[in-house]
């Protein structure tokens, strides 16, 4: 397995080009199941969670071709040959759950594997099964296997009240409720960038909808939906990750197709640590205001709060800020599994259940560490920038989950960062 190794110390400045949304193109690349016609995604990201989606859509049937380097996906799902979505691909990632609602919704039944993934947390899919069933469908669990069914004339629009916000079951509700028959309401619905870019380019495709981003999404089922043509909405959680690489370390990064509305919560706490963030007519221009950062109490929370997705950067930030920070994580249980090799780096951190204590040090020390999950791996490299002396982050097949170049884009900033692959 690859390992990336860093020598820490060096201010960072320049400019990082930030990606097209890894959740985004998981969500919208499911959307081709839904239509006979031809739907292509510009600005999609080069990871291998999108090469994972490609597999499962192709064992499906689905045309996906990859095009200018695999910015720009190609997929046609006009001779689907399979609604069985297999465990063998479905386990290496959850957001395969997402064939679900729109293989019932355009073939009337459909059979996913439960799927895998991080290992933070249970994750259950029950909230996307309740509102499947809402609308009509049959489910049963059996062998590990989703098997659900819709009734005779397809899914019914309904009325469906989430008990809890649920990005993947709105997402899933969403697509389903397209091909549906009558309206379907969505209360209690994820607001995240990603609902919002899935719910325009389900528009482009011809349905009707209302209300995304906010908690009420409305859909009028349609008869069938079109091609179309869509851009990948930019990253936000890339774009924090690299907003705190100038933060941890000194120096001015502007990162290229940022916008302020995608991590409102977050910059707030950066302003709150000392840390200045400012629109740019190209993106978002990130520097320290007066040496090092102060320590801030973190609370993650579903979009428009502080993004579960970033407390594993946060807190390498946190590890060399002044003063004493609590992170309460309510989104995921066990997603502190990167402090114990923060701790290994000199890192004082304390974690009660899902809370986590941070006391920062004045300065992190280099060495070896292991990535236990995506986001845990890149706060260990966000850590190491900071760093005296030499890290080496092993487990890499993580980050590579959800970050593209990295080595490059920290390396054309002044990072000295290198990937050592295994033979």
């Amino acid at each position: 397995m690859d390992s990336i190794r860093i020598v820490g110390g060096a201010e960072l400045n320049g400019r990082i080009p930030i990606a097209g949304a890894k959740n985004a193109c998981l969500t919208l690349m499911p959307a081709t199941i839904l239509t006979d016609e031809p739907l292509t995604l510009t600005n999609a990201p080069r990871l291998s969670d999108i090469r994972t989606m490609t597999t499962l859509l192709q064992s499906l049937g689905a045309e996906v071709a990859g095009l200018q380097g695999g910015q720009v996906l190609a997929m046609s799902s006009h001779d689907l040959t399979s609604v069985h979505a297999d465990y063998d691909i479905v386990r290496k990632m959850r957001a395969s759950i997402l064939v679900l609602g729109p293989l019932l919704a355009r073939f009337g039944r459909a059979e996913v594997s439960l799927p895998g993934g991080c290992a933070i947390g249970a994750r259950p899919v029950d909230l996307h099964l309740k509102a499947l069933e809402a609308m009509g469908a049959e489910i049963d669990l059996a062998e590990g296997y989703v098997k659900a069914r819709a009734p005779a004339g397809g899914l019914k629009g309904a009325v469906i009240d989430f008990p809890l916000v649920s990005v993947g079951a709105t997402e899933n509700a969403l697509m389903a409720a397209t091909l549906a028959k009558g309206t379907t309401v969505l209360n209690n619905a994820a607001r995240e960038p990603e609902i919002v870019d899935l719910a325009h380019c389900l528009r482009r495709m011809g349905a009707q909808i209302e209300g995304e981003g906010t908690a009420t999404i409305t859909i009028q089922g349609v008869e069938r939906l079109g091609g179309a043509t869509h851009p990948v909405v930019v990253d936000r959680i890339e774009l924090g990750t690299y907003m705190l690489a100038p933060a941890i370390t000194g120096g001015t990064v502007e990162c290229l197709g940022g916008r302020m509305e995608l991590v409102g919560a977050f910059a707030e706490k950066l302003d709150a640590a000392g840390v200045s963030v400012e629109q740019t007519k190209d993106g978002l221009k990130v520097s320290r205001k007066n040496g090092r950062v102060s320590a801030v109490d973190v609370t993650t929370e579903p979009f428009p709060g502080f993004p579960t997705d970033l407390q594993a950067q946060m807190m390498a930030l946190l590890c060399t800020a002044e003063g004493r920070s609590t992170l309460h994580e309510t989104i995921f249980e066990n997603r502190f599994m990167h402090a114990p090799e923060l701790t290994r780096m000199g890192a004082r951190i304390e974690v009660h259940g899902g809370s986590a204590v941070v006391t920062g040090v004045e300065r992190l020390k280099g060495a070896p560490v292991m990535a236990t999950d995506l986001r845990a791996s890149v706060s260990l490299i966000l850590a190491a920038l900071a760093a005296e002396g030499e890290t080496v982050v092993s487990r890499v097949y993580h980050l590579d989950r959800g970050y593209e170049r990295v080595e490059e884009k920290l390396g054309a900033c002044g990072a000295t960062i290198e990937r050592i692959r295994e033979a």
